[in-house]
């Protein structure tokens, strides 16, 4: 029986120090920060955590510290993307003996395929590592995963476990949950403006970004709506909506960084020098969240 994978899941961003490596002693202390705020479990290696930046063996140290940080208090999913299978087996093999509870698969980058060529990718992969998969859909970054490839890997393959879908696509997320009900699967959304959407469509868990910085707000909107509270799910939705709004300015997941260090937890440098346009964004949003932050936190707290 495939495992079944559902809850909040906090997408985490990659702190570095000043001179660009990663900074494992805030790695630790983001991990605490979002746990203990109750997610179900965290994500290292994906899209928020800019994975193409990093080399081989500073994502396999980096997968190894968050899981002995997590140490059985929830689940880590570890990305294994990378431009080539050989790059992405290395990563799955070492997840796989650092005890991730599953991974996440991501299409190549950078260069661009066919359907068939990513359907070989993924049943390659998930066939050598023998490991619980989740299809990584993350058209922004990567090659497009289309629903039907999707949907037929995951009734063929054995470890292609469900699929973590970032296309922000609404009817990708009725596609899928009506394939599920045929054969069952994990759906998980990581788009959070789809949350809500997601949730009304049946889909099992969420991968998010926002959670990094804000993890109290997605796991009252994640357990609100479990618990039957739909007009405290649907309310959260809303701020999570005003979030975006001014996340989006910038490029992602620099937000998100902000949002941490707004937050009292700094990450870091950014990879690219700020413009003066950008520079004044990122005090603008600065300003902007230290205002919006003291009047919705205190409720979600309670």
């Amino acid at each position: 029986m495939r495992p079944k994978l559902s809850g909040i899941y906090a997408a985490l961003v990659t702190p570095l120090d000043e001179q660009g490596n990663v900074d494992y002693d805030t790695l630790d202390r983001l991990v605490d920060f979002v746990l203990e705020c109750r997610v179900d479990g965290v994500a290292v290696g994906g899209g928020t955590a800019e994975y193409p930046h990093f080399e081989v063996e500073d994502r396999k140290r980096l997968i190894s510290r968050a899981a002995a940080r997590v140490q059985g208090r929830g689940r880590l999913l570890a990305g294994i993307g990378a431009s080539s299978i050989h790059t992405t087996l290395k990563l799955g093999e070492h997840a796989v003996q650092a005890g991730s509870h599953a991974l996440l698969l991501p299409m190549p980058h950078f260069f661009r395929y066919d359907q068939h060529d990513l359907s070989a990718f993924c049943a390659t992969v998930s066939r050598a590592l023998q490991a619980p998969c989740l299809l990584y859909n993350l058209p922004a970054f990567t090659n497009a995963l289309e629903p039907e490839t999707a949907i037929q890997l995951l009734r063929t393959e054995e470890y292609l476990v469900g699929i973590k879908d970032s296309s922000g696509d609404r009817q990708t997320l009725a596609r899928l949950a009506q394939a599920r009900a045929e054969q069952d699967f994990s759906l998980v959304v990581g788009d959070d403006a789809l949350i809500l959407d997601a949730l009304e469509a049946g889909w099992d868990g969420v991968v998010s970004g926002i959670a990094c910085f804000l993890p109290e707000l997605l796991v009252a909107h994640y357990r609100s709506y479990r618990a039957g509270d739909y007009a405290t799910s649907r309310y959260c939705q809303v701020l999570v909506d005003q979030l975006i709004e001014e996340i989006i300015k910038l490029p992602i997941p620099w937000g998100i960084r902000m949002g941490l260090e707004v937050r009292g937890i700094p990450t870091g440098p950014l990879p690219l020098p700020l413009s003066s346009v950008r520079a004044q964004q990122v005090v603008d949003f600065r300003n902007w969240l230290a205002q919006w932050l003291p009047a919705h936190t205190p409720a979600l707290r309670a």
